[in-house]
């Protein structure tokens, strides 16, 4: 009671925050849609190939259906927060993937690479699995950058010890087994350049010597960081992995500049890329010799002697034109032994047409986008950092792609997420599938009254 006799009413309990959806009925529909679409790619080859459907149509389907209902009730668990988008889009362009490696094999019958792709792909979404049950956190990962980066130079290491495959070391071939460590190494990498910028960012950005408008941090900060990226750059350019090399490259720039901010270290990377580039291209005979194609894709043809692997590429992609020749009805084999893997894009291009093109290559961007803005909406630097260097992995990597097969840039011999033939390509997607799926979790369950465990 007050003293005018009047009684003070109870003060309102504070409004708990409205909780985000989880939007995980999202996440599942998007599956059955990826699935959906996957089979039925699987089953317009065999009907333009020979006019029925083929016998494996339902075990394929039934297949992936299964590995993509996995996935999605490990994120459910693990990860009900998660973006419902990355999932999805890894699904789908794996399912692409097959069924594009599927209809190339029905050309070489004596080189079947969709059965074992298939493996790849199922230990790949294994993996996704694995990491989104066990690592509850992303920040763990931090305290592990220095074995990382160790693991990651020894892997980058090994193909030296084995002969060259095409003119490139970066394949280990034992026993009819092969993997491509360099595609591990870069998820590695990844996780040490986000966790020593995250640890000294504003050394970075406010400490050093000002030479011009640039401002460079001292050695004592800057050095054991490049000093790795150099060792990792130097040993892919001893293996002539030209591709990997320059992926590394891009992901240091990329990184660097959103630890300091500073749109100087974009401007000194290009200009660095550019003179590297030109260096080795005078150097090494192997990269002078795709310099030389890309320069002039049709100098073998006016030479009499056919057209390389780059002119039937650019042949390919004409062929298609706006909506494709349909699902197995082109004629891309004629591109060679990289049909399958550096080129496999050129498939894509002719039999779905620049409209089909067009919409792998957004399913890219929408990937990418996804994982920036994961990254954007931590508040710790070290997620942010770590979103946005998984995220750029695969922008660079497509855009290195992209640019060779078309003629943009010289090729470099990588392969295409998810879509080309490679096992320890696909597996290492998977898993930057996986780390943005975590980080995208605890992103936005900090927006819903709770941090992330």
């Amino acid at each position: 009671m007050t003293k005018a006799g009047t009684t003070l009413a109870a003060a309102p309990a504070p409004a708990r925050p409205p909780r985000l959806p989880r939007r995980r009925g999202v996440e599942l529909s998007l599956l059955v849609l990826a699935v959906l679409l996957s089979v039925y790619g699987y089953c317009a080859v065999g009907l333009a190939r020979t006019g029925t459907v083929p016998p494996g149509a339902v075990g394929y389907g039934a297949g992936l259906g299964v590995l993509a209902l996995f996935a999605h009730l490990a994120v459910r668990i693990r990860a009900p927060y998660a973006d419902p988008l990355p999932l999805p889009i890894g699904v789908l362009l794996n399912g692409l993937g097959l069924v594009l490696i599927y209809r190339l094999d029905l050309e070489t019958p004596g080189d079947q690479a969709a059965p074992t792709q298939l493996v790849w792909s199922t230990l790949g979404v294994g993996l996704f699995i694995g990491v989104v049950l066990v690592l509850r956190d992303h920040r763990v990962l931090q305290r592990y950058a220095y074995v990382c980066v160790v693991a990651a130079l020894v892997l980058l290491a090994l193909p030296i010890l084995f002969p060259a495959v095409n003119g490139a070391r970066i394949w280990i071939r034992i026993a009819g087994f092969s993997i491509q460590p360099g595609e591990f190494a870069k998820v590695l990498l990844a996780v040490f350049f986000a966790a020593y910028l995250a640890a000294n960012r504003s050394a970075l950005a406010y400490t050093g010597r000002r030479l011009w408008r640039l401002q460079f941090p001292t050695g004592r900060v800057l050095g054991p960081i490049l000093t790795i990226w150099l060792v990792s750059v130097g040993v892919l350019v001893l293996e002539r992995d030209l591709g990997t090399s320059l992926l590394f490259f891009g992901l240091f720039v990329v990184l660097l500049y959103v630890a300091t901010g500073r749109t100087g270290w974009i401007a000194v990377g290009l200009l660095l890329a550019v003179l590297g580039a030109f260096a080795v291209g005078r150097l090494e005979p192997h990269v002078g010799g795709r310099i030389e194609d890309w320069l002039h894709p049709f100098a073998t043809i006016e030479a009499g002697h056919g057209p390389n692997q780059l002119a039937q590429s650019l042949f390919a992609f004409a062929a298609g034109g706006m909506l494709g020749t349909g699902l197995g009805l082109g004629h891309s084999i004629l591109i060679g032994f990289a049909v399958k893997s550096d080129f496999i894009l050129a498939t894509a291009g002719e039999e779905l047409g620049l409209a089909g093109l067009a919409a792998i290559v957004l399913l890219y961007a929408l990937l990418v986008e996804r994982g920036y803005r994961a990254g954007l909406a931590l508040r710790e630097p070290f997620g942010r950092l770590l979103a946005v260097g998984l995220a750029s992995i695969v922008a660079l990597q497509v855009f290195v792609i992209a640019g060779g097969v078309t003629g943009l840039i010289p090729l470099t011999g990588m392969a295409m997420p998810f879509l080309a033939q490679g096992g320890s390509s696909v597996v290492t997607n998977w898993a930057i599938v996986a780390l943005l799926v975590r980080v995208s979790d605890s992103a936005r369950s900090q927006y819903d009254g709770r941090e992330a465990p």
